[in-house]
């Protein structure tokens, strides 16, 4: 008979061995706003410089931003959110551009 402990379980006074949970994080969209000033060329470098988008990607969320006003370029947790969000607007803005982008939780 083997001494090992499951390490996933752990076990309580009454030797009841409850399983641990793990709580996923939750999860922010980055989302990236039109301006009539920002180009479409600057727009789809940024995606793929910050996002890790293919030129076809990053084409059609450029694409979204300039139809319907805004685009979806990631999910991320809200730190990771928040640094995009930070990084890129910087950025932007060392490069002339407008640019505006923003996170909030996901659905």
């Amino acid at each position: 008979m083997s001494d090992r402990k499951n390490h996933n379980n752990t076990e309580g006074e009454s030797g009841v061995i409850e399983k641990s949970r793990l709580l996923l994080p939750k999860m922010y969209k980055v989302l990236m706003h039109n301006d009539d000033y920002t180009t479409m060329e600057f727009v789809v470098h940024i995606l793929e410089k910050f996002f890790n988008k293919d030129g076809h990607q990053a084409t059609e969320i450029m694409l979204s931003v300039h139809t319907k006003g805004v685009g979806l370029c990631g999910v991320y947790t809200r730190e990771i959110a928040e640094a995009k969000v930070v990084k890129v607007t910087t950025y932007a803005r060392q490069s002339g551009h407008p640019l505006k982008l923003t996170y909030e939780p996901e659905d």
